[in-house]
């Protein structure tokens, strides 16, 4: 049994309790949160007694093996680092730092703790879905790759950034629409095609004059390692509420997926789209509980137990530290593009 701690009570510390609880080899036995009223409506809706403020207390906690970070972008990089000194096994929230400054050291605690499991949230990779998606693309079922393109787009009102403070503002959140909420199919990107190595973008404010100090809307270009050219469309000022929408235009087959489900397959191979569509068609029996907000998905608890095995069989986890931080920086380069108008190389990690 493993026992966990949560650090930060906020929208998403529930999903995280419960894809502990659905598994046998985990329980949660400590919140915190600054907000003390936070911490203690969770501890009563989930039966945890153990409640603190200060997150170093719940690093002190001797029976604490493990944490989640689930606090503001800009607290990350400090808890990451003081969690795993503390000899804590550690996973991150989203995104993984605010700046790059945050990446590298905890990229470098990381690696000086091998003895512990480490990592950053990206569920959507454990999505079975995205799993078979990865392999067709490995497996050269659309032939040569020509063309991806990726249109994200979700709403945030007013209301939702005004609720906590550090939203929408460089110096807690460190951007807008793409550190926030596009992360997570910037990931699925680096996921199905490889890493990136350079890209030029633009990025403005449309609705949110006077409300956030960060981007509502996002367009870049960006090249693969492999050459292959892609571009990023993002807006959380949309009518919609949440839909993400992927093409991949290859030789022998194209593609439309949209939230993670196939909309449009053709083929110039006979079998091939039917073949396709069949892999992306998520079976009734593979269908997790979804915690929260629907378009969490239900990769949580599978990457909550792959963190949990990792620890108990002394291996490292699926998405290790750097490799989040890899996701992060993509988005950081973004920015960078923005403010010198020019190409911008995307470091790695």
């Amino acid at each position: 049994m493993v026992k966990c701690g949560i650090i930060g009570c906020g929208v998403i510390a529930p999903t995280h309790i419960e894809g502990y609880r659905a598994l046998p080899e985990a329980e949660v036995v400590h919140l915190c949160d600054l907000i003390p009223e936070r911490a203690a409506a969770l501890g009563e809706k989930y039966g945890i007694a153990r409640r603190s403020t200060d997150y170093r207390e719940l690093l002190a906690d001797p029976e604490v093996e493990a944490v989640s970070v689930c606090t503001d972008h800009a607290s990350h990089a400090r808890i990451v680092v003081d969690a795993l000194a503390a000899g804590k096994h550690v996973i991150c929230e989203k995104a993984l730092g605010r700046v790059p400054e945050d990446l590298a050291v905890m990229v470098k605690a990381a690696k000086a703790h091998p003895e512990l499991v480490s990592s950053g949230i990206f569920q959507h990779r454990y999505e079975p879905a995205n799993r078979r998606l990865r392999k067709l693309v490995a497996d050269g079922k659309f032939g040569k790759i020509l063309t991806v393109n990726l249109v994200f787009s979700c709403l945030r009102t007013e209301e939702y950034y005004r609720k906590d403070a550090w939203r929408g503002t460089v110096a807690g959140e460190g951007g807008g629409i793409l550190i926030n909420q596009a992360i997570h199919h910037l990931d699925q990107l680096r996921y199905l095609f490889g890493n990136a190595k350079r890209l030029v973008s633009r990025t403005a404010n449309l609705t949110h004059q006077g409300v956030i100090e960060v981007e509502d809307t996002a367009a870049f270009l960006m090249e693969f390692d492999s050459g292959l050219f892609g571009t990023v469309t993002a807006t959380n000022s949309s009518c919609v509420e949440w839909r993400s929408f992927l093409t991949i235009v290859g030789t022998e087959a194209n593609l439309e997926y949209a939230n993670e489900k196939p909309v449009f397959v053709e083929s110039s191979i006979e079998g091939r789209a039917a073949e396709i569509e069949q892999a992306l068609t998520v079976r009734e029996e593979e269908k997790g509980a979804i915690v929260g907000k629907k378009y969490y998905g239900a990769g949580h608890t599978a990457q909550l137990a792959d963190f949990i095995d990792a620890i108990q069989e002394k291996r490292r986890t699926e998405v290790e530290m750097a490799d989040a931080a890899d996701s992060a920086a993509l988005v950081m380069a973004v920015y960078e593009s923005e403010r010198t108008g020019s190409w911008v190389d995307i470091p790695a990690y």
